[in-house]
């Protein structure tokens, strides 16, 4: 295995920890799809920007409370994505980061 993509569910973010420990004795680069794995060593993530999402969430809700019927309103996709690189990861496994993706980083972590 060269790479690890640790699918985005609950059960995972709760063992955080325990991923970015495993990866890391492995010599193992992963990702993730939220930013709490990224917090806790796992090397990157990019997936939904969830504060955008819920916010998307909330004004599609307030339609609905104005009187739009929901069956006529589209369906919505989220519109914003985030992606975040763990530097420390990234050079302890002996990776380099090209500077350009880390210019397209919502943030990097040092």
């Amino acid at each position: 295995m060269q790479a690890l993509f640790i699918v985005g569910d609950g059960f995972f973010t709760s063992r955080a920890t325990q991923f970015a420990t495993q990866t890391a004795g492995d010599r193992l680069p992963a990702s993730y799809s939220t930013i709490e794995m990224v917090e806790a060593g796992v090397m990157m993530s990019y997936g939904v920007d969830f504060a955008d999402a819920f916010r998307q969430s909330g004004a599609y809700v307030g339609r609905i409370l104005k009187g739009e019927k929901p069956a006529d309103m589209p369906v919505e996709q989220p519109a914003k994505f985030e992606l975040v690189i763990n530097m420390r990861t990234a050079k302890a496994l002996g990776l380099a980061v090209p500077y350009s993706m880390q210019l397209l980083a919502d943030k990097v972590i040092e």
